[in-house]
C-alpha cells in the first residue's frame, strides 16, 4: 500500500443541541469508501453507541446520524488533511488539523471526547490551544484494540452520558 496525502472527505455531524463531541483521528478506508463515520463493519463504535444508549444498532448513515444527533452528540475527527497509508494511524504524518469552530460556535458542545490515543494526541497537540476545551481520551472502538471487549468499552464509555 503506498502512502497518500489526502484531505478529510466527511464534513462534520452536529445541530445546534449537540452537547459533546466525539472525535476520531482521520477517517479508515472503509469509512471513506462510505463517506461516513465508522464505516468499517467491524469497528464497533455504532454498536457500542447503540448498547450505550439501549438503541437498536443503525444500519445506514440516516440512521447512524439520528442515533448520535438524537442524543446530542456531535462527531467529526481531528485531522483535516494527512499523509497516510491505508488506514493505519501509525502512518499518519504531516498533520493539519481540522478547525473545530463549525462545529463550537453552532453548536452547545461542552464536552470533547477522543476515540482512541491518536484522536487525542493530536488533538492535544494541534486544537487544543485554540479551543480551551480539554478532551478525554476513550479506548478506541478500532477492531485493532484487541485489549478492550465491547463489557469494557461500554464500561470506559459510559463516561459520554453523565
Amino acid at each position: 500500500m503506498q502512502t497518500e496525502r489526502l484531505i478529510h472527505p466527511i464534513p462534520p455531524l452536529y445541530d445546534k443541541d449537540c452537547r459533546i463531541l466525539i472525535l476520531g483521528s482521520f477517517p479508515s478506508v472503509k469509512s471513506r469508501e462510505a463517506n461516513f463515520f465508522y464505516g468499517h463493519p467491524q469497528n464497533r463504535f455504532w454498536p457500542l453507541l447503540a448498547r450505550l444508549f439501549d438503541e437498536p444498532i443503525p444500519l445506514s448513515v440516516e440512521e447512524k446520524s439520528s442515533l448520535a444527533l438524537n442524543h446530542h452528540i456531535a462527531m467529526w475527527d481531528s485531522i483535516h488533511s494527512c499523509t497516510i497509508v491505508g488506514s493505519s494511524d501509525s502512518s499518519i504524518r504531516d498533520v493539519v488539523a481540522n478547525d473545530l469552530s463549525v462545529i463550537l460556535d453552532n453548536s452547545m458542545v461542552e464536552r470533547i471526547f477522543c476515540n482512541g490515543a491518536t484522536s487525542h494526541k493530536l488533538y492535544m497537540k494541534y486544537i487544543y490551544l485554540t479551543t480551551g476545551i480539554k478532551a478525554v481520551k476513550l479506548p478506541s472502538t478500532s477492531p485493532a484494540n484487541a485489549a478492550f471487549n465491547m463489557e469494557r468499552l461500554e464500561l470506559e464509555w459510559s463516561v459520554i452520558k453523565d
